[in-house]
């Protein structure tokens, strides 16, 4: 009789009795009795396709050693998960793999986070016992965002997985056979040169160094340690519920004032928000989006903060374009205004400053190096001021490439007191904050738009329908009688269906919400590695309950915005704000 998930399977798991859902695997069993059995390959809810055999257990009855992660129960299996056999078996696992791995672990960027060189010390592994059998190959470090060093690949998978399933871009695949087997993209290119759109979620899923972001800290340590610039900083909503995870505090762990007393002591000349530029996302935003709604303009309204989902849109739906919003992302519109708004108020030679962006994301990094990201440059050079040519944001640095500047330089982080950002780009409300979830951006904007276009608050905040980790969430808002539908979308996956539902004609939302990476920006490509869905819901909490611990929770009401339409930009829409905070997107070649 075939098994249902609501059927109960007992077992044995090392002597001790565990009963379990029918369908549940030996992994899944011996999880629950409390026993880690080793993996590599399998990442739950990403890949499981028992390749690298460290799952391995001895099962009675059973001629060979079975991989766990996706041998299903049965009832009476008994089950050992540390026998003489089986930890040979491990061991053989690692001791080949290593074989062709690298030994530069102490220069290697996952030194500490790594998790073969962790399974290599669990089981005890000290030595190479077998010989290389590949050619070492050259790395492929072309794009902005991502580097891929196949020497350290050990083929687990769950870089396609992920890219695959999880993304449907597909941009790198298994290829070759045997010995020659690798993972690379479709006619061994560049990822630069493939339909890859630098989101990283292959960096976050590796276990190893095999992917990685392009590391720029020795870039931004050298800007800071030249006297003649000025270095500020912006950080992104979803640092703040991060960058303590990443620097050995708990998952979820909000560190806001800790994040800018860091900074500080990095060096940097000002310590600014990107959530101030998040509320000007918002207004500008929200403005285009009842516009549209007014004229008859393209709709639905796509959000366009997400680099990844930019590149997306526009590598498989060019034709799409028209629905995307022109709103440049935070991170490019506080570029932007730093090196006009800002250097004009504070006397500094915009040519002479560096802005760095610290950012969830990988993405971003490929973002601040668009050819068209030279607004600030273009806005000086109207006015007479000649420079050669400079972009907006200068360097865009990941969550783990500023725990590991923190680090290095020997910041005792969880023990730094609170400090505040600089004004006046370092002024933001809740809105802004929640910029870092799934939901967020939908939410911050209508409880913008639905004042603007009524004249009264949003019956309630919190649109809690927005909310969560569904991969696609819809609401509806009464505007002035008129019924208008939302979607928000999260991975490219869930955006590949809403954008065949528009290219069909049968989309019934005026305003979408997407983000490239699962949970949003809490799960960003530059984020903490090998994150669980249970650390980004923690991210997701952090975040929330900063928007609701801040007294202005409304982008409309960031005073320090006002104040920047007021002396600078003169309104939403106007035509200082289309020529530094708006921008075209077009087909993307690969």
């Amino acid at each position: 009789m075939n098994q249902t998930k609501s059927d109960m399977v007992t077992l044995s798991v090392d002597g001790r009795p565990v009963s379990v859902p029918g369908g549940s695997t030996i992994l899944e069993a011996c999880k629950s009795a409390g026993i880690s059995v080793p993996t590599l390959c399998h990442l739950e809810g990403v890949c499981s396709n028992a390749s690298c055999g460290m799952c391995v257990v001895e099962v009675s009855g059973a001629k060979s050693l079975l991989r766990s992660c996706v041998q299903n129960v049965t009832e009476g299996m008994n089950v050992a998960t540390a026998s003489p056999r089986v930890m040979e078996a491990r061991r053989t696992v690692i001791e080949l793999l290593l074989a062709n791995h690298p030994d530069d672990c102490l220069s290697c960027v996952r030194n500490g986070s790594c998790e073969l060189q962790a399974m290599a010390e669990r089981l005890g592994v000290r030595r190479k016992a077998f010989p290389r059998t590949k050619k070492e190959v050259s790395m492929d470090h072309a794009g902005f965002g991502v580097y891929r060093d196949n020497n350290k690949c050990i083929l687990c998978g769950r870089c396609v997985a992920v890219c695959r399933e999880t993304q449907s871009v597909s941009a790198i695949d298994f290829t070759g056979r045997g010995i020659r087997t690798r993972v690379a993209p479709f006619k061994d290119t560049a990822l630069s040169e493939s339909v890859c759109v630098s989101c990283g979620q292959c960096t976050v899923v590796c276990p190893t160094g095999a992917l990685t972001e392009r590391d720029e800290t020795d870039e931004v340590f050298a800007a800071l340690g030249n006297p003649e610039l000025t270095v500020v900083v912006q950080t992104a909503p979803a640092i703040r519920a991060s960058l303590g995870e990443a620097l050995g505090m708990d998952p979820g762990s909000l560190v806001t004032g800790k994040m800018a007393a860091a900074l500080r002591r990095l060096g940097f000349d000002r310590v600014f928000d990107t959530d101030f530029a998040a509320d000007l996302t918002i207004m500008e935003e929200g403005s285009e989006l009842l516009k549209r709604l007014g004229s008859g303009g393209k709709l639905p309204l796509l959000t366009s903060c997400s680099p990844g989902w930019i590149s997306f849109i526009e590598t498989f739906y060019p034709k799409l374009l028209p629905h995307l919003s022109t709103c440049k992302s935070p991170q490019q519109m506080f570029g932007a205004l730093a090196k006009s708004y800002y250097a004009e108020k504070a006397g500094i030679d915009p040519s002479k400053m560096v802005v760095v962006s610290i950012m969830p994301c990988t993405a971003k990094k490929f973002e601040a190096k668009r050819p068209e990201m030279r607004d600030a440059w273009a806005y000086w050079r109207e006015k007479g001021k000649n420079a050669s040519p400079y972009y907006d944001v200068d360097f865009a640095i990941t969550t783990r490439e500023l725990a590991r500047m923190v680090q290095r330089v020997g910041l005792d982080f969880q023990n730094l007191p609170e400090e505040n950002f600089d004004d006046p780009l370092g002024s933001s409300t809740g809105a802004a904050v929640i910029f870092g979830t799934t939901g967020g951006v939908m939410e911050a904007a209508l409880r913008t738009a639905y004042e603007l276009a009524t004249g009264a608050p949003l019956p309630t905040l919190e649109l809690k329908t927005v909310r969560g980790f569904n991969g696609i969430k819809s609401a509806s808002v009464d505007v002035k009688g008129k019924e208008i539908h939302v979607a928000v979308a999260h991975t490219l996956k869930n955006a590949r269906v809403i954008l065949e539902e528009i290219a069909a004609g049968k989309s019934p939302y005026a305003f979408v919400e997407i983000m490239s990476c699962p949970g949003g920006c809490l799960g960003g490509g530059g984020q903490p590695v090998a994150p669980s869905w249970k650390k980004k819901e923690a991210r997701m909490d952090a975040i929330y309950r900063e928007d609701k611990r801040l007294t202005l929770r409304k982008s409309h009401e960031n005073k320090a915005v006002q104040a920047l339409y007021s002396e600078f930009l003169g309104k939403p829409l106007g035509h200082l704000s289309h020529e530094l905070l708006h921008t075209e997107y077009a087909t993307k070649k690969a």
